[in-house]
């Protein structure tokens, strides 16, 4: 389980992970984040789900990217979950160069869809960001073999020229709904005898061990060696000053 970091405690940064959730719309992105933040977070009251924005409750779908912290092992996983549908492939863009990894997250019926390929594009487009592969949904039936399966992502990857570094995934098979990952397709068949208790027992932990040991820590930048200010640019505003009505004749006084 994950080992508590004390309030308050300055967290080194080879204990850091940042990391992206990246797919198609309705491949699980915001579901994945919400368990793993249930099982991280056990008997935390009131957990909500990631997409809390009117919208998004609204439409079902992501619309701005959202950033959660976890403990987990000793380690801090700053894990933002993005938006799949095209519309809002912008805030995509944004978040890559904010993170050290992403988890890209594939239907095991559909496959790699169009959304797939350009959020992957965008990630691998970046030489630093270390990729791992979660297909989720495996608890549905498919006609297609692993090989078929793996193979299709593969030669996406390859489509899109990623180095060989990226090209390194670590592949993990799981239902971000049911709450279990696993890192052998053929435990699959065992979760689908004996559900109850392997659900209880697994849990999505595999997960947060691969981004803990696959993805890398966040380098310091120039300017904290340097010695200079830390700045920020804000991108993103929901809501600024307030408004009101009220009646104005032509000798009022604003």
């Amino acid at each position: 389980m994950a080992t508590t970091l004390s309030r308050g405690e300055a967290v080194p940064l080879d204990k850091i992970r940042n990391v992206a959730i990246i797919a198609h719309v309705d491949h699980g992105k915001t579901t994945l984040v919400d368990t793993l933040l249930r099982q991280t977070l056990q008997g935390t009251p009131n957990l909500g789900s990631m997409d809390c924005n009117e919208l998004e409750m609204e439409r079902g779908i992501t619309i701005l990217s959202k950033v959660t912290r976890l403990e987990w092992k000793g380690h801090v996983l700053n894990i933002v979950d993005t938006p799949g549908h095209a519309d809002f492939g912008g805030e995509v863009e944004r978040v890559m160069s904010m993170v050290d990894g992403v988890v890209l997250l594939v239907d095991i019926v559909q496959g790699p869809r169009t959304q797939t390929k350009f959020v992957l594009q965008k990630a691998l487009a970046l030489p630093h960001v270390q990729p791992m592969v979660v297909i989720n949904k495996a608890d549905r039936t498919t006609d297609r073999s692993q090989d078929q399966i793996e193979t299709e992502i593969f030669d996406l990857f390859c489509s899109l020229n990623a180095s060989e570094q990226q090209l390194d995934y670590t592949t993990i098979y799981a239902s971000a709904r049911d709450g279990w990952a696993v890192t052998e397709y053929d435990h699959i068949k065992d979760l689908n005898r004996r559900q109850n208790w392997l659900d209880a027992m697994l849990g999505c932990y595999c997960i947060l061990d691969a981004i803990v040991d696959l993805i890398k820590a966040p380098i310091e930048t120039r300017v904290e060696q340097n010695g200079d200010k830390f700045s920020m640019l804000v991108t993103t505003v929901e809501k600024v000053g307030y408004a009101t009505a009220w009646s104005v004749t032509t000798s009022s006084s604003l």
